[in-house]
């Protein structure tokens, strides 16, 4: 087990550096103080997503205001896979299932991307950055995932850099297997899941006349948008990702 690793894990919106005194937001150090129990002289791990992370300790803690002194760098900054999942929108809690388990798969990017059969298209970007620093807490990430505002299909098609290969799961059954095609690609890619009951006839048509899209299947089974979001993902992570 990597020393430190039982220490407390906190995403904080700061620069980084030996030394450098930071003050925690009123959540933050509610959480510290309340939940945790800790007091000064408390150390704990901080990541910023880009300076990788660091031993801190407690200098001065309250209720409503928690002080850290950074005291040296554990782990360098590394980021995960140039990989991007584009996802349409379902229910709360499956799009918080979503970015979760694809923060935990080191997803680079997520595009939310809005369907003719997407039902919950409107979404609350704070609260879904919220659930992606969670996650990369917990998973031991030094990066975070992108979140894009959401965009449609047709205009994601339209400006699309061809240069990445784009796979879509296609519920019509026809395509080649998932992991075949994910083991002869190369280069950059994006992962595609529809909504709940699928893309749309033309949707599929429109995705199958671009020279850089590539169909695939995901078995028999018609899986729930966010169980081939994660069925995809893994079988990336063990095709092309840092698994490997």
């Amino acid at each position: 087990m990597r020393p430190n690793y039982t220490l407390t894990r906190l995403y904080v919106d700061a620069d980084l550096a030996t030394g450098m005194d930071i003050v925690l937001p009123k959540e933050q150090a509610h959480y510290l103080a309340n939940v945790l129990r800790m007091d000064g002289g408390g150390e704990l791990r901080v990541f910023n997503g880009r300076d990788g992370e660091w031993k801190a300790v407690v200098t001065n803690i309250t209720r409503k205001k928690a002080e850290l002194k950074i005291s040296e760098r554990l782990r360098a900054p590394q980021a995960c896979p140039d990989i991007w999942l584009c996802f349409a929108p379902v229910r709360k809690h499956r799009n918080a299932f979503i970015l979760e388990k694809a923060t935990e798969l080191g997803v680079a990017v997520l595009q939310p991307v809005v369907t003719a059969r997407t039902q919950f298209a409107k979404l609350k970007l704070d609260k879904m950055q919220s659930q992606i620093i969670e996650a990369a807490e917990q998973t031991e990430r030094l990066d975070l995932p992108q979140l894009n505002p959401s965009t449609t299909l047709e205009k994601l098609l339209q400006e699309w850099q061809s240069k990445r290969i784009l796979i879509f799961a296609d519920e019509a059954g026809d395509a080649k297997p998932a992991l075949e095609t994910l083991q002869n690609i190369s280069g950059p890619a994006a992962l595609l899941i529809g909504p709940e009951g699928g893309f749309s006839d033309e949707e599929r048509r429109l995705l199958r006349a671009r020279s850089f899209v590539r169909p695939v299947s995901l078995g028999p089974r018609i899986l729930r948008a966010d169980t081939a979001a994660l069925a995809l993902l893994t079988l990336w992570q063990a095709a092309q990702g840092d698994w490997t």
